[in-house]
């Protein structure tokens, strides 16, 4: 076990885990989007944050990207998730991913029309005396 841990921590170091603010998930699940759509989404995705230096970058606009098969919305996508403010974006075709980075990533300006849910992080939890239940 010890070696995976020392491989992993050289492939996190690497890739600059623990440096980036912010990680996207776009969905691409064909429950959500057609493939194509999808796919398309995702190398605009990577293009955009690679021409603006935002995967590799350590200012406020690092973001660390993941492109997934489902987050359990399975409707209205290519659906996206920005953590850890937790803004959930719907429709993110390739003609909207350019105004996206621009905007939310670089400006820190949510694009309010195409956010349908939110959920920020972390979600603390705390337990109340009356039941001694976690609540958020």
């Amino acid at each position: 076990m010890i070696e995976t841990r020392e491989q992993l921590a050289e492939i996190a170091n690497k890739m600059l885990i623990g440096q980036f603010h912010r990680h996207v998930f776009l969905c691409i699940g064909d429950s959500c989007c057609t493939c194509e759509v999808g796919e398309a989404a995702w190398n605009k995705l990577k293009a955009e944050l690679k021409e603006r230096n935002l995967s590799l970058a350590t200012g406020p606009a690092a973001c660390y990207r993941t492109k997934v098969k489902c987050l359990r919305i399975c409707t209205g996508g290519p659906i996206l998730v920005v953590y850890p403010e937790g803004t959930w974006y719907m429709g993110m075709t390739v003609d909207r991913i350019s105004r996206f980075v621009q905007e939310h990533l670089i400006d820190g300006k949510p694009i309010e029309e195409w956010i349908f849910a939110r959920n920020s992080l972390p979600n603390s939890l705390t337990t109340t005396p009356e039941n001694g239940k976690e609540s958020v």
